[in-house]
């Protein structure tokens, strides 16, 4: 028997780059219904696309895509379709091969093309959607014209920077509040794909795929910022001092900072270097790239000493991609009617908040009694990636990697749309804020999950 400590891999080509989508100061960037004010007034740190392709041939013949955007969430499922249309119509991609995925933080502009009277610096909103579309393309060509030949590996760390955030009120204990729960676990797992050249090493990347939501700034914040995910990339690049870093959000649905909802940047800051520096601990931990640990017998000292050595790791040059839909059930909402005419009723800003996300999903999902869920899943060497629209809680993530140990399996929120929650079963007992905002029904996080296993197990 021989004994080896393969990571999972890919080797091919691969390219990265990275655009600015920094909005202009003054621009329409409320998403707290607790605000009081519409537009932001300055910036904490730039905002960023960033791209990595992935290629099994020189050519860069049917490239995987990968795009992650320091950006909140899409207004309507419409506005989404329409920006992403754009981008697989002018690179000429299979609809399959493209992902791109929302850190989520929710101190950038909101994304849409649907403005109402009264938002101050509403009037910018349009043309900063053509700015992304335009920077998106361009890191997409950059990253694409850079392809060299490449490895991709996996290494599993860990980092406690997400709590557990669905806490029974302690003054109202039939309530359940989004917040930090000191009492209840939460995953700490933190999936690090390292990209490097295959001729001389170089660092050409990082892909940290971690679930908590960046929900560090609030509604007392007047500025724009990534949150979390802008210091630590900033962490990550300068260990480094080389690469770039993508961050895709995990499933993160109850996951979030232990101290939130705050103005203060610095506090983002220091949640993003704690994750960065778990980053570069789990970098700091693999092996030399390309290579792996093989068992080479046993050498006889004061004790019979097991021996290992270094050794050139083949990683197979497998890309495939697919995109499957599952339906699932609906609740019985209003329509969209209703609630149009609700919105205009109500003068409360934290009311008028809710209901304008209610409106954008109930246009999107239609009037039927199940909606055609789509999620990407691809097979990257031997490793796997999954990512959906919705923000499903954690547990589809532990359920996955569970059910396909033998991969390295990556699990993206916000990806391709956004649009509700995915609670479990159980939770839609309580009186819970992910259980009333989505319009998804009992069951529909457990159906999602029977199906991405099923189809996972089928394409590796």
């Amino acid at each position: 028997m021989i004994l080896q400590t393969k990571p999972a891999g890919f080797s091919g080509w691969a390219g990265a780059a990275r655009s600015d989508i920094t909005p202009p100061v003054g621009i329409y960037a409320r998403n707290w219904g607790a605000a009081r004010h519409d537009a932001a007034e300055g910036i904490h740190r730039p905002l960023a696309v960033t791209a990595l392709a992935l290629s099994a041939t020189a050519d860069g013949a049917e490239p995987l895509v990968l795009v992650d955007a320091d950006l909140g969430w899409w207004r309507s499922p419409e506005t989404e379709r329409a920006f992403r249309g754009s981008l697989l119509d002018a690179l000429g991609l299979d609809e399959a091969r493209l992902i791109f995925a929302l850190t989520h933080t929710h101190a950038a502009p909101p994304l849409t093309d649907r403005i109402e009277p009264g938002w101050e610096g509403g009037d910018l909103l349009a043309p900063y959607l053509e700015q992304v579309r335009a920077a998106t393309l361009a890191a997409i060509r950059a990253a694409l014209a850079g392809l060299r030949p490449a490895v991709l590996e996996w290494r599993t760390g860990r980092c406690g920077l997400a709590t557990g955030r669905d806490l029974v009120d302690p003054e109202q204990p039939g309530r359940i509040v989004c917040g930090y729960d000191p009492a209840a676990p939460a995953d700490d797992t933190l999936l690090v794909g390292r990209v490097c050249a295959s001729d001389d090493g170089s660092h050409l990347a990082t892909v940290v795929n971690y679930a908590c939501h960046p929900t560090t700034l609030a509604w007392d914040n007047r500025l724009i910022s990534p949150d979390f995910p802008g210091a630590m990339r900033e962490t990550i690049e300068q260990g480094l001092s080389s690469g770039l870093t993508l961050f895709l959000q995990g499933a993160s649905g109850e996951l979030s900072p232990r101290y939130q909802y705050v103005g203060d940047p610095a506090v983002a800051d220091a949640h993003g270097r704690e994750l960065g520096h778990a980053v570069l601990a789990t970098l700091a931990g693999m092996e030399p790239p390309g290579q792996q640990l093989a068992y080479d017998g046993v050498r006889e000292s004061g004790a019979p000493l097991a021996v290992w050595r270094r050794e050139p790791a083949r990683h197979p040059s497998t890309l495939k991609a697919r995109k499957i839909t599952v339906d699932l059930p609906l609740k019985d909402w209003p329509s969209a009617a209703e609630l149009e005419a609700e919105l205009a009723a109500t003068p409360d800003r934290v009311m008028q908040e809710r209901l304008r996300r209610k409106l954008s999903i109930r246009r999107g999902i239609g009037d039927g009694a199940t909606f055609a869920f789509p999620v990407w899943i691809w097979q990257i060497g031997d490793a796997l990636l999954a990512a959906n629209m919705a923000e499903a809680y954690n547990r589809i993530q532990r359920h996955l990697r569970a059910a396909l140990p033998d991969n390295a399996v990556a699990y993206l929120n916000l990806a391709n749309g956004s649009i509700g929650y995915l609670p479990p079963a159980e939770r839609y007992d309580d009186d819970l804020y992910q259980v009333w905002q989505t319009p998804f029904d009992r069951g529909s996080l457990e159906r999602l999950e029977t199906a991405l296993t099923e189809a996972l197990r089928a394409l590796a």
